[in-house]
């Protein structure tokens, strides 16, 4: 997911990514009746890991818990969408792996801190 390799280690390049390229998966998606709820839902938890990083980035605070709690919320909805739209499959695996590192990165923080 992340080509340039020093956005790696720059969260808010990276979040602002991930949330752009879940935009991207899911304007081509068409909706349906099964799948009209996943979108709304992956949508709005999507942009909130982003939104809360970039608001918990200017003072570490509560926040970081709140994007390791959407993040994990956007797997959920990233499975629930590749189940009613394989087509999608390598995207969303994609998607599905860039979840996963961001809550990894999430937690770490989370750990980091409360050890201060």
């Amino acid at each position: 997911m992340i080509n340039n390799p020093e956005n790696k280690f720059n969260l808010e390049k990276r979040t602002t990514k991930f949330s752009i390229d879940v935009l991207d998966l899911c304007k081509s998606i068409k909706i349906s009746i099964i799948n009209q709820n996943i979108i709304k839902q992956i949508l709005k938890s999507t942009t909130s890991v982003g939104a809360n990083y970039f608001e918990a980035n200017g003072a570490i605070t509560h926040k970081i818990c709140i994007c390791k709690k959407e993040a994990r919320e956007t797997k959920y909805w990233l499975m629930l969408l590749w189940k009613t739209n394989p087509e999608k499959e390598k995207y969303l695996k994609d998607l599905l792996n860039e979840c996963q590192e961001l809550t990894l990165i999430f937690s770490k923080i989370i750990l980091t801190i409360r050890k201060k």
